[in-house]
């Protein structure tokens, strides 16, 4: 039998000028079993796709199980507007505080004390305030001046 006709499409195969209908002639013509030996070699690359093995109807089952598409996806962690602008809240918090800390620092410590024995006379008399000795003495002076106050400011709340 004279193979020259599979052998020019065989050419022509190889320079990629066949056809779709001259490839399937090849792939026909290899598929038989009867092909010469001269032509052998060529025909594990056109039954190739004749031999691929065809997916089974519980290959879709498989692979979700095997990947686990069954199980239950976690939920979504809820964020709300608060949660998101926690570190815009902190900032400010921490802003604030240097602000406060700033003006505090910028306070005037000056209560009158210029004159230094001034000064020593109104700490003696603290100390002498914050003493155990003295704290009935302090008490009974505190309600003494409350008591003034009260004669003072009474009949001027009934007029």
């Amino acid at each position: 039998m004279d193979y020259k006709y599979i052998e020019q499409l065989l050419e022509r195969y190889w320079q990629c000028e066949t056809t779709l209908q001259e490839e399937s002639i090849l792939r026909t013509f290899f598929s038989q079993e009867d092909v010469p030996a001269s032509l052998m070699q060529y025909k594990a690359l056109f039954t190739l796709e004749q031999e691929k093995p065809e997916l089974g109807d519980d290959f879709d089952a498989r692979i979700l199980e095997m990947v686990g598409e069954n199980t239950e996806a976690p939920k979504a962690k809820m964020v709300t507007l608060t949660t998101r602008l926690m570190p815009l809240f902190r900032a400010a918090a921490v802003v604030a505080i240097i602000l406060t800390l700033g003006n505090a620092a910028q306070a005037p410590w000056d209560r009158g004390w210029d004159d230094p024995k001034d000064a020593y006379a109104k700490f003696h008399q603290q100390h002498q305030a914050d003493s155990v000795n003295t704290l009935g003495t302090m008490q009974a002076e505190n309600m003494a001046d409350t008591a003034k106050v009260s004669a003072t400011d009474t009949p001027a709340l009934y007029e």
